[in-house]
């Protein structure tokens, strides 16, 4: 139903900012959660942030809080991910994701998402 796409992952350096879209196309429930996860090599897909479609609340990780925000754009069904301050540990393959509704958790686990994107490379080096 729901289809997506990341862009705008690359090579940074320390301290450096990036941000990250994810476009929506097909039909977008308004009770929706579009999560981004991020996978390191040899590591398991983790949460990084999430906000939900309608109202717009947003969801963080401990470990990014006070550094990357999270956002969308109702109009361009977009969602994006802006990163500052990043370290060498943010390197790994970023995805994004939609529950497509119906999720019990807040903000929803990894295995409620049910649409993946193909995810975007990003690598901060010291």
């Amino acid at each position: 139903q729901v289809q997506l796409v990341e862009s705008g992952g690359g090579l940074v350096q320390a301290g450096g900012s990036l941000r990250l879209s994810c476009a929506a196309s097909g039909r977008t429930f308004s009770n929706s959660f579009i999560g981004w996860f991020r996978q390191a090599l040899g590591n398991e897909r983790e949460f990084v942030a999430a906000i939900r479609w309608s109202g717009g609340s947003t969801y963080y990780a401990e470990s990014v809080k006070g550094r990357f925000t999270i956002s969308r754009d109702n109009a361009k069904s977009a969602v994006y991910l802006q990163m500052n301050g990043l370290k060498p540990e943010d390197t790994a393959v970023y995805y994004c994701a939609a529950d497509n509704g119906g999720s019990y958790y807040v903000p929803p686990r990894r295995y409620e998402y049910r649409n993946w994107g193909q995810g975007t490379q990003v690598t901060v080096s010291a």
